[in-house]
């Protein structure tokens, strides 16, 4: 394998098993170490270990303007996989292994640039973005380190163009509660939870649909992914799950969006709602992409589209800080078997946050 200050730190970032689940990580991991040694003393170092695998570190030099974030835990390493997805390969103008395109190949390219004497630069690098219960960017903005940034930049696969915008993600679990009972009994309309199931989801479709602008436009993106329900077609259903997901378009509201699905209730039904995740869109509701949108002019940042898929650029933004989202690599690598990330995207990459440090630190 060709050696450079890139590839050598990725290669050591991939061989440090972070999958999440199951998250066995805290903050004595290997990884965090070699952060640390990367960034030697020239950088003021914090570590916040949250327990159950939920870890954030922090550096900074001099002051910076700009904190560029990275999370550094993976998906499950899975099946398919034609070499170790723990040891780094290179072949064919890629790097493979898992974590190389979602995202270690961007911590890759920010540690060699922590490691070339810059003079400003901040990185928040955590371990608990994949899956659900994700604290570590929200106890960092509890702490007011971020309120001295003016720019944060998410590290996520983007094809090294910068996304201002993207979908939020909404994943709830809907449980309807029913009296038990024959079926040829008449309250059976209104007490089977089955039925309270079947009108609320007739209204939560409505809801979605009216949020289309136009017959191509995808709205809001509600998806009734699981339903369960009822023993016996001649028995009255005592409960019902549904777990359904939707995704809101940047500038839309996931709190709201939910408090008018719940509506579709009605006052009747014994709904009981348990929202494993929320996740505002980018920008969240009432932010603007335009101080990210000037960010970009002044660093000459090719913008791209905005994207489907869900980030923690939305975090920060909900509280305020205009962020970006600005990584090598295909969100179609990513979670995948045999996960690569072209090196010319690492090396364009380590370019934009160069451009970046030199200008605004």
């Amino acid at each position: 394998m060709s050696s450079t200050p890139l590839l050598d730190h990725l290669e050591a970032l991939v061989a440090c098993d972070t999958q999440n689940p199951p998250r066995r990580i805290d903050g004595d991991s290997a990884i965090f170490n070699y952060c640390d040694k990367v960034v030697g003393a020239e950088f003021d170092t914090l570590i916040w270990d949250y327990e159950d695998g939920h870890v954030s570190w922090f550096a900074r030099r001099g002051n910076p303007r700009v904190l560029f974030n990275v999370h550094l835990d993976t998906v499950p390493c899975g099946e398919g996989w034609s070499s170790d997805p723990l040891k780094l390969q290179i072949r064919d103008g890629r790097a493979y292994g898992r974590g190389a395109c979602d995202i270690k190949g961007a911590a890759a390219a920010l540690l060699t640039l922590a490691g070339q004497d810059v003079e400003n630069m901040a990185l928040l690098f955590t371990s608990d973005e994949e899956g659900a219960g994700g604290c570590c960017v929200s106890n960092f903005l509890a702490t007011g380190q971020a309120n001295q940034f003016e720019q944060v930049i998410v590290a996520e696969p983007t094809s090294c163009r910068a996304v201002l915008g993207h979908r939020g993600f909404l994943s709830v679990k809907t449980r309807f509660h029913g009296e038990p009972g024959h079926s040829s009994e008449a309250r059976a309309l209104q007490e089977n939870a089955n039925h309270q199931m079947a009108r609320w989801a007739a209204g939560a479709l409505k809801v979605a649909e009216a949020r289309k602008s136009s017959p191509e436009d995808p709205g809001s993106c509600l998806n009734i992914g699981i339903i369960d329900g009822g023993t016996k077609s001649n028995v009255i259903a005592g409960s019902a799950f549904v777990h359904w997901s939707a995704r809101l378009k940047p500038g839309d509201s996931s709190e709201a969006f939910l408090r008018d699905i719940q509506d579709c209730a009605g006052k009747v039904s014994s709904a009981e709602w348990e929202v494993p995740f929320l996740g505002e869109p980018l920008p969240a509701d009432g932010q603007s992409d335009q101080p990210s949108r000037d960010f970009c002019g002044r660093h000459g940042l090719p913008i791209g589209k905005a994207v489907d898929f869900w980030t923690e650029a939305s975090v920060f933004s909900a509280a305020g800080l205009p962020a970006l989202v600005l990584g090598p690599g295909h969100i179609e690598q990513a979670h995948a078997a045999d996960e690569w990330v072209e090196l010319q995207q690492l090396e364009k990459a380590y370019e934009l946050y160069a451009a970046v440090v030199k200008n605004d630190g």
